[in-house]
This record gives structure tokens, sequence and C-alpha cells, in this order.
């Protein structure tokens, strides 16, 4: 059994369309690879529109992918728009027209899940990818609006960060100043190094980075065709690299372009990206740097194959959405041990209410982080902590989450410190969410302010938690020798709104002692 599967990108600098055959047997095979270039992200990031003439541009360039899909018996299309998309005032109307002139409809990825699913498609290349992050290792995604700076030791995700440091604003900017080629170094490190000082000061706490791992569309392609003595394909030493940067600043663009075989309008751009690599390097204090040669059209079939079950993932990538989670946790000062508490009895009456709820693994997860964030609001007041809560939260991209996912997440934060609002009240914390999904911030609500108030006074006081469905009520079998007054008062005022959710009442019962 085999699909084909046709991604799609309208990135900022290029449309791009990649066609696979995927099966059990042979994983993803990439079958053609179609580049148009079309310059979406100058327009858009100086304008916010996109003229009329890149819209019938657009419109010819992804009928003809349409077209190419139908010779090789495409089976299922993803079409994802990116920053030049994102930024467009009239993104809405743009969809639906290309959908209505193509019949291909385009998604628009949020900027932590446009990373995601790039840092997914590194993991194609798996046995490279496992064993570089094992080590301290940076993933450093490079667009045209900004770019992404993931940081990795011994397989974990320790913090992601996003710059609006991306190669067409930089070009932009360049353009502004006039400035000749033999400059540009010497103005993207005043450009960018400030950014990067934050980032370091904040961050790193002195350590180094020993790998780096380039995504883009611009310095890449050089990568695949220079690469260190001694190394594999697109791997180069940071010395190595440094030389190449500086030969490169002495040649013509004509010259390069005719040494690399890439196209003289991609040698400004990609020159401009590895300076801003090289800035990075240098903060970083890398050693190694590794451009794998994918794009976003891998990650996009990557998913689709992990969704289908056609492959197996060599890496858990929800973990590193939790570990984004506990990150964002720790800066604002939330309590790491009431985190785990509270996931300790959330999560038991989440899997032992599924027939109540009805919800899926996806809103699991989103239960998880609730309990990692539930209290990083007391950063800034613990009288308001609930809507600090939901501010930090929806300020704060967590890799991996939609902007819809992350919307859920802070909503149900909110309100396990605060009254619940309801959607037929029309609260502007419900903007850009369906019913739906309102109802999935309640389920979670009402889970979470259990579980809040069987662990109110901080003392951690069960060693275990067991959850029973019987006739009308949820059993909550506590595993202590503490004394639970507090907890039996306080379930009985967090019950009535669970009770109205689920049509159940949660009552505590205390394990018995011989």
């Amino acid at each position: 059994m085999s699909d084909t599967f046709a991604a799609v990108h309208v990135g900022s600098y290029e449309l791009t369309m990649k066609i696979f055959e995927i099966s059990r047997k042979n994983g993803l095979k990439c079958l053609d690879h179609i580049r148009h270039r079309i310059d979406l992200g100058s327009e858009t990031y100086a304008t916010g529109t996109i003229s009329s003439r890149h819209m019938l541009e657009l419109t010819r360039v992804l009928k003809e992918f349409s077209e190419i899909m139908k010779s090789y018996g495409v089976t299922n299309v993803q079409a994802y728009g990116t920053s030049a998309l994102r930024e467009t005032h009239n993104i809405n109307i743009v969809c639906a027209q290309l959908e209505q002139r193509t019949g291909i409809k385009v998604d628009i990825l949020s900027n932590s899940e446009q990373r995601f699913l790039d840092y997914k498609s590194i993991a194609l290349q798996s046995t490279k990818f496992t064993e570089l992050i094992e080590e301290p290792t940076a993933i450093i995604d490079i667009g045209g609006g900004s770019i992404q700076v993931s940081l990795f030791d011994k397989d974990k995700l320790v913090t992601t960060q996003n710059m609006k440091l991306g190669v067409l604003r930089l070009r932009q900017t360049l353009e502004h100043l006039a400035e000749g080629k033999d400059r540009y170094p010497e103005l993207i490190a005043e450009l960018v190094d400030s950014q990067l000082h934050v980032l370091s000061k904040f961050y790193l706490n002195d350590r180094t980075y020993k790998n780096l791992v380039i995504i883009d569309d611009y310095m890449s392609p050089v990568f695949q065709k220079i690469s260190s003595p001694g190394y594999d394909k697109g791997f180069i030493t940071s010395s190595d690299f440094d030389k190449m940067l500086e030969r490169f600043s002495r040649m013509s663009n004509d010259y390069i372009a005719k040494e690399l075989s890439i196209s003289t309008e991609y040698v400004t751009l990609a020159y401009i990206s590895g300076i801003l690599v090289k800035r990075i390097t240098v903060a970083l204090m890398s050693q190694l740097l590794w451009a794998p040669g994918v794009t976003l059209c891998d990650g996009i079939a990557y998913e689709y194959a992990e969704k289908k079950k056609y492959i197996t993932p060599i890496h858990d990538f929800e973990a590193d959405i939790i570990a984004c989670g506990m990150s964002i946790a720790k800066r604002y000062g939330g309590s790491k041990s009431r985190a785990r508490t509270l996931e300790s009895i959330a999560l038991p009456i989440f899997d032992k209410t599924k027939k109540l709820h009805g919800l899926g693994h996806r809103e699991r997860l989103l239960l998880e982080l609730s309990t990692i964030l539930h209290d990083c609001g007391k950063y800034i007041s613990l009288m308001n902590m609930g809507f600090c809560c939901y501010n930090i939260i929806m300020s704060t991209e967590i890799i991996g989450l939609s902007h819809r996912e992350r919307s859920i997440v802070a909503n149900v934060v909110r309100f396990n410190h605060e009254n619940f609002l309801y959607f037929d009240d029309s609260p502007d914390c419900y903007k850009g969410l369906t019913r739906k999904d309102y109802l999935t911030i309640a389920k979670l609500t009402a889970i979470l302010r259990v579980a809040n108030a069987l662990d109110r006074t901080h003392n951690h006081k069960f060693k275990d938690v067991s959850v029973t469905v019987k006739d009308d009520e949820v059993q909550i079998l506590l595993d202590t020798t503490s004394d639970i007054t507090i907890e039996k008062g306080l379930i009985n005022n967090r019950a009535s709104f669970f009770e109205e959710i689920f049509g159940v009442k949660p009552v505590i019962r205390q394990k018995r002692l011989f």
C-alpha cells in the first residue's frame, strides 16, 4: 500500500512543490521537485499586500502544479503558505481566490507550526539528526522574514526563540542603506548582534553549542556543493566556512553563480544568509555546521506519513512541545513540582473520562501544557494571576502549536483561576475560536480545576491517584495518610462546574489503610 502525495509551499521567495511516493516498506521517496521563483516577501513585508501581478503569477503556477499532480496520479495534497502570506492584510481573500481559481486550498501556518515542520524535515536524515542532538546543538531555521533558533542538549529541546532577522528583511534594509557588498559583514553584524546578545544573556548561560544545523533556501544549496574534507555532504567546519565567506566577499556574483552552478539572483541572498549564519556561529561558538538540504515540503510529507502511520518517528516531537512549555514556566518562576502534581491528577481524570469528554490525544497534550503553565502569571501578579497567565501564553510562541491551540491553553489556564466566561457572551478571549474549541476549553478547564482543588495546599499529600467512573460519579481515590479535610471541602466548590460540563459529580475517596 502506498500514497502519491504532493507538498506545496508558498514561500517568501519561491513557490515549491515536491511529489512523494510514500509507503510503509520504502518510507518517503521524492519523485519530483519543482521550484518557481516569486518574490512575495519583499512586497508583503513592505506593504502588507500582494499585487494583482503576483496574484496572477501565483494562480498560473499553482494551476501548472495541479496539472503536474494529475500526471503523477497524486492522491493527497497539502499546501501551506508561510510568512509572506501570513503578513498579508487580506489573507483570507487571497486564499479564497487561489482555491477558487486553482482548486488548491492553501492553509496558513503560524510561525511555530512552520518551524516545527522544518524541524521535522531534518528527521528524514534520521541517523545524523539523532547523533547530533545528543550533543549541544542549535537548529537555525532562516526564512525570508525571520529566523528561529532552537537549542538542544542530550536529545532535549532547551529553548526556541524567534527573531525578525530574515534574509529578505535584511536585504531590504541593506538596499535602503545603498552600501556596497564589501560593507555587508559590518552592517549585518550591527543589525543582528544586539538581538543575539539578548539570546545569549537569557538563554545560553555561558554554554557553547558545538553543532549548528541550518535550514534555509539560500545557503543550504551552497553547503550541498562545498563540504569540508573528511566530512559527509553538507558538513563544513566553522573555520572552513569563514574562509568560504571571505573568498565570496572578493568574488563577483556572476563568478560565484558560475562556480556553484546556482542562479545569479540567489547569490546575494545566499551571501546575506551566510553572514547571518556567521554571526550566529560566533554567538554560539559552534565548531561544525550542517545543512541537510531539506525543505518545508519534506516536513509536510513527513507529518503526513507520520499521521497515516507509514513511518515510525525516531524522535519524540511531542516531548519537545512539552519541553518548550517547561522552558516558559521556568522563565516565569513556575513551580515544577506543583506542575508534576497537577499532571499526576489531571491526566488520569482525562484518561478515565474519555467517554464523557470525547477528546483525543492532542487535547490531552494541551491539558498537560496547561498543568505546566498553570501559575506562570504569578511572575507579574498574584491578584490577577489568571489574566496574567493568559497574556503570557498568548504572547509567547510554543513551537509545534497553532495560534488556535495556544489560545485554548491560555484560556484553560486563565479559567482555572477566574470565573468561566461563556461563549454566547462573546468575550474577546474566544476571538478566532469555534464553538467546538470553546467546548474543549470548558472540558479541560473542568478537569484542571478539580486537579487544582486536590493540591490547593501545595503540600503534595498523595502518593497515587486513581480514577473510576461509576453511575453518576467520577470517584477519585487518593493514596494518602494525610489529613485531606481542606481538599474535600474545596472539591465541593469545584465540583459544580465539572458536573455542569460532564453531567457527573467528582467525589474524593481516601484509600482505606490496614
